[in-house]
């Protein structure tokens, strides 16, 4: 591509070399770059992508993206300077893949829980209404049909608009994904055209990232700051923030809640372990969805549906034929079926409450809840005792066990967790066992017929990362083994 048509994507302040020369790769990585490359230097949280520049010295390197110029310029290296290199890269990423979410209606969906659900269930009734779309999600990537792994919820510029092409590609219109509030914050979705965006909710998570509450706000809020006036900015009327949110949006603000006159409105009118009736703006429906929160999560789908202009009556179909993401209440039974083992992705204070809640509301006092949680590591420690107070206050048993530990030792997590049950009553239902099989198999074996046991905060993940080694660990997998054994 010309670096001239390259450079109609942004703004630069400054240009030293010539700009009539040929890319022949855009990068941000140096160890990628090589021959005719185009490197934008961006600068991380923790590392600066101008202090790889005296790397690239004789890799002929046809342009360098900078926010400020190198001491030494090499001859036939041309330098572009701009105010912000990340914003810069994501504007460059779209132009070099040919601007693919001009080509679709992409949908954002961002918010503390739900956005792996959501968005995934956008998605699953884009094809179900028989159209081809694309999904960057938590969990996997979708280009229509075939499966690619995800390593992060929301990838880099180049990453993105790679996939977004291949979408377009394969015949995609639609698409959703994930946005995150470090996304956001460190502009990965820049230059990107979304049709609309859905906000969830925020509950207290990443403050190890952002520090403060409002600094975590104001990150997903940008994302709806920054939609086009055609666009359609969903968001949730019940949650705190949901209107503050939109307040500065040039998007069409519509709305969704399960206890207010909204543009949406669900409605929880029967509840079970395995499905739940629902009312969509007053039309009955059973989904295959159990609790409150998969309720709101679902009639954001719904909005979003009606508000990408599909057929109201082939949508209220759809709605019954939408199943569960992987990881995401996802539930297991014995042999017997006296006891029902739960997988669920909840991985702070709000969603473990939401989840217990969910089962409560369906079991009753028939049965007992058996709640095995843990924390992971390197990451907001403040969240923990809130966690397992929250598990033990709304659980008649507590297994507080290790999550990902990553660099810190499990027991100082279990002990950061154990802070949080300040009343003997809590800690009287509650035990601490290190090793995740080991609580999971615990669990298990002290269930009743009748009984729930809940096994929070990893979902979908097939790993367990110990000192930065990813091990094979799957809860799916470690419940199945464990009510195998259960004879109720």
């Amino acid at each position: 591509m010309k670096l001239t048509e390259l450079l109609s994507s942004i703004k630069p302040v400054n240009i030293a070399g010539t700009t009539e020369k040929e890319i022949m790769s855009l990068t941000a990585d140096s160890r990628q770059a090589g021959e005719g490359s185009m490197f934008v230097a961006v600068r991380g949280v923790t590392v600066d992508g101008h202090t790889f520049i005296p790397s690239l010295a004789g890799k002929g390197v046809a342009a360098i993206v900078v926010e400020q110029l190198p001491e030494t310029l090499w001859e036939d290296t041309t330098y572009i300077v701009v105010e912000n290199s990340a914003v810069a890269l994501g504007h460059l990423a779209s132009c070099w893949y040919g601007y693919p979410s001009r080509k679709l209606r992409l949908v954002g969906v961002t918010g503390t829980n739900g956005k792996t659900t959501t968005a995934t269930l956008i998605y699953e009734m884009a094809r179900l209404m028989g159209h081809k779309a694309g999904l960057l999600s938590t969990v996997v990537n979708y280009v229509d049909t075939e499966a690619i792994h995800a390593n992060q919820t929301t990838p880099d510029p180049i990453t993105i608009n790679a996939l977004l092409a291949r979408m377009v590609e394969k015949g995609c219109t639609y698409a959703a994904m994930e946005v995150s509030s470090h996304a956001a914050h460190q502009h990965r979705i820049a230059g990107l055209k979304f049709a609309g965006g859905v906000f969830s909710n925020l509950t207290r998570d990443h403050l190890d990232y952002h520090k403060t509450v409002q600094a975590y706000l104001e990150a997903k809020k940008s994302f709806f700051d920054g939609l086009d006036a055609d666009a359609f900015a969903l968001t949730n009327l019940d949650d705190k923030v949901g209107e503050v949110m939109v307040q500065n949006t040039r998007a069409t603000r519509k709305t969704y809640s399960l206890r207010s006159m909204a543009d949406f409105r669900g409605k929880v009118v029967e509840s079970r372990l395995d499905g739940t009736l629902m009312s969509f703006n007053g039309h009955e429906v059973n989904v295959l969805f159990t609790g409150r929160f998969n309720a709101y999560n679902l009639t954001a789908v719904f909005g979003t549906s009606v508000l990408l202009g599909w057929d109201l009556e082939d949508v209220l179909v759809n709605m019954s034929r939408l199943v569960p993401v992987a990881g995401r209440f996802q539930t297991f039974h014995s042999p017997d079926g006296s006891v029902t083992g739960i997988v669920d992705y909840a991985h702070t204070p709000d969603a473990v409450v939401n989840v217990i809640t969910a089962i409560r509301e369906v079991i009753g006092n028939r049965g007992r809840i058996i709640t095995v949680v843990g924390a992971g590591g390197n990451r907001d420690k403040g969240k923990r005792p809130i966690m397992a107070k929250e598990a033990a206050r709304l659980s008649d048993m507590v297994i507080l066990t290790s999550d990902n530990p990553r660099f810190e030792q499990p027991e100082d997590i279990l002990r950061d967790m154990e802070a949080g049950l300040d009343d003997p009553a809590l800690r009287e239902r509650s035990t601490s066992i290190v090793d995740r099989r080991e609580a999971i198999m615990h669990a298990a074996s002290v269930a009743r017929k009748g009984d729930v046991i809940l096994i929070a905060g990893k979902g979908h993940e097939d790993y367990q990362e110990v000192c930065g080694v990813k091990h094979h660990f799957d809860d799916r997998e470690e419940i199945r083994k464990a009510l195998s054994a259960v004879t109720g």
